[in-house]
């Protein structure tokens, strides 16, 4: 079937024949008038790349690259294995507070829930002995989970504790409360580093984050102390198309 004019009882749109503009943004304002008009609305599932080239008789090629250029601009969120669906406007982190995930989800009156993927006692390589500030082979925790909003997952926590200083942490369940609360009400922060860069995440980041490895990802290495020491320092992987930091500053 040709590329042109076509008008289908689901999307109740042209593909206008004597546009000048290429197929592919024919297809792209096709699907942005559905969002701004609030037909699709946000965490909703767009049809699927073969029932849109079948509804509207274009190339798989047209509607591949029209569904991806949609996602780079945060139009979409494209899950792998699930499908498209239309983007919240996109949440934010404090880039000089420290907040707890969970409640910056709540604020938006949003669901979150947490994955835990790893919960262990470790020894400190050379590595990690830098990042705490610790002797190598001196015990830590460590933890990796998983935070969804509105079951998308948003971000990948990879985090060290000393456990000297907070020697019950193993013990909690982080599904019902996250690590930044509890070791903010165990040992009150008093002094924060962040570190910011854009990366990559790693495959198996990837693979949690149902993002393709090759999408930009914000990355945060956060260090926290308590009255001097240090008590944690959290590897926070969040991707691009899904998350902002915002910052305040007074000069």
């Amino acid at each position: 079937m040709s590329e042109q004019k076509k008008t289908t009882q689901d999307l109740e749109l042209f593909i206008e024949e004597n546009s000048p503009l290429p197929i592919y943004l024919r297809v792209k304002q096709l699907i942005t008038t559905k969002i701004n008009k609030g037909i699709w609305i946000a965490n909703q599932k767009i049809p699927s790349e073969s029932e849109l080239v079948k509804q509207l008789g274009c190339s798989r090629m047209t509607i591949n690259r029209a569904l991806r250029e949609l996602t780079a601009e945060g139009v979409l969120v494209r899950v792998q294995g699930v499908g498209s669906f239309v983007a919240e406007e996109q949440g934010q982190t404090s880039l000089f507070q420290i907040h707890n995930i969970a409640d910056e989800i709540a604020a938006r009156n949003h669901i979150h829930r947490a994955e835990v993927l790893i919960l262990e006692n470790i020894k400190a390589n050379s590595i990690q002995s830098l990042q705490m500030q610790v002797q190598e082979g001196q015990p830590l925790f460590h933890s990796i989970l998983v935070h969804y909003e509105n079951d998308i997952p948003v971000q990948v926590e990879d985090r060290l504790v000393n456990s000297f200083l907070v020697p019950d942490y193993l013990k909690q369940d982080f599904t019902q409360v996250t690590p930044n609360a509890y070791l903010m009400a165990n040992a009150p922060i008093t002094e924060g580093e962040h570190i910011v860069k854009a990366v990559l995440a790693s495959t198996q980041e990837s693979k949690w984050l149902k993002i393709n490895k090759t999408e930009p990802c914000l990355f945060i290495q956060r260090r926290t102390w308590s009255n001097k020491n240090l008590i944690s320092s959290a590897r926070l992987i969040y991707p691009g198309s899904r998350y902002h930091l915002e910052g305040k500053f007074t000069p």
